[in-house]
């Protein structure tokens, strides 16, 4: 779906650049947080032998008991594919 945003702006410099360079800059900020989640990530499937994916697929044959590292793997699971979908849109995103 394509979506478009307009800013407008009572401003006597050239918007665009500004707009740009905020974009990049959440571009950072979003990689910085997909690397954090994956070194976490790692770090759980380090610790039980076990992939994400194998997981996953336990997880939802209610084969794992529920504890806070299932909790918190499955949530930086989450976050993790919600800052990469974030930092696909924005990095496709054209700025006119």
């Amino acid at each position: 779906m394509i979506q478009e945003v307009i800013v407008k702006a009572n401003a006597h410099e050239a918007l665009r650049p500004l707009v740009q360079a905020a974009i990049r800059n959440q571009l950072k900020i979003l990689q910085q947080g997909i690397d954090h989640s994956r070194e976490r990530i790692a770090e759980f499937e380090k610790t039980t032998g076990m992939s994400s994916a194998e997981f996953e697929k336990k997880l939802l044959g209610r084969e794992i008991e529920d504890t806070l590292d299932v909790l918190d793997w499955n949530m930086e699971l989450a976050s993790m594919r919600l800052l990469e979908r974030q930092y696909k849109y924005l990095d496709e995103a054209e700025v006119r």
